[in-house]
C-alpha cells in the first residue's frame, strides 16, 4: 500500500478526464521515478497556471492574460467570429489552424432537460459584440447534438436583424468513416447535405 499522500495524488489524477484509477497510478509511478526532473517541472507549471489563469472578458477563452492571446492577435480576421459551446471546442478548432478569425465561447448549450436557458449562456454578450459592428460573418460551430443544433437555431434567430452572414459547420460523414459504423443521424445529415460531385 502506498502512503496517504500518494493515494491522495492518485485519487486526484483519477478524477481528470481520460484518467481512471489504473492510468492515474501509472502516472503517479512515472512521476515518482522521475521526481528529480519531471515532478518539479509539473509542480511549477501547475502553480503558474493556477495563479495566472483568467477568463477572457471578450470571448470567454481561458488563458493567462485578458484579453487572451487570440483576441489580442492583430493578425486574426476581426470580421469573422466563430461561436463555440465550450473552451475545449475553441482549442480544438484553433489547433487545426483552419479558422483565422476570432471566437466566442457560450459556456454551454441550451438544454431544457438540464435547465440551461439563454440567460445562463453568454448569448447576450455575443449579441453585444455583434451590435458594436465590424463583424461580417458568424460561424455557428455547435456540436451535432439536438441541444447544439437548438442553440445554433436560437442564436441564428437572434441575429436575423443584423447585416451579416450566418454559417454553420458542415455535418455528415467523417473522413475515413465507413457507412455501416455510422449512426442514423449522421447518415441522415450526410444525405441532406449532399452536393454535386463535379
Amino acid at each position: 500500500m502506498a502512503s496517504q499522500e500518494i493515494e491522495t495524488l492518485t485519487s486526484a489524477l483519477a478524477r481528470l478526464p481520460g484518467f481512471g484509477p489504473r492510468s492515474a497510478r501509472r502516472a503517479v509511478l512515472w512521476l515518482i521515478k522521475r521526481r528529480e526532473t519531471a515532478l518539479p517541472q509539473l509542480l511549477e507549471a501547475l502553480a503558474a497556471v493556477g495563479e495566472g489563469l483568467v477568463e477572457c472578458a471578450t470571448c470567454g477563452n481561458v488563458d493567462t492574460s485578458d484579453p487572451c492571446g487570440i483576441c489580442s492577435d492583430h493578425r486574426r480576421d476581426a470580421r469573422s467570429l466563430c461561436v463555440v459551446e465550450d473552451v475545449a471546442d475553441l482549442w480544438a478548432l484553433d489547433r487545426a489552424r483552419l479558422f483565422t478569425g476570432r471566437y466566442h465561447v457560450l459556456g454551454g448549450r441550451l438544454s431544457a432537460l438540464d435547465g440551461v436557458r439563454p440567460e445562463d449562456l453568454t448569448i447576450d454578450r455575443l449579441i453585444g459584440r455583434i451590435a458594436e459592428g465590424g463583424i461580417d460573418e458568424v460561424v455557428l460551430a455547435m456540436n451535432a447534438t439536438l441541444e447544439g443544433q437548438t442553440t445554433a437555431h436560437y442564436i441564428a434567430e437572434r441575429l436575423e436583424s443584423y447585416p451579416l452572414r450566418i454559417t454553420q459547420l458542415a455535418h455528415g460523414l467523417p473522413v475515413g468513416g465507413e457507412l455501416d459504423y455510422l449512426d442514423e443521424g449522421t447518415l441522415a445529415q450526410a444525405i441532406r447535405a449532399r452536393r454535386p460531385l463535379a
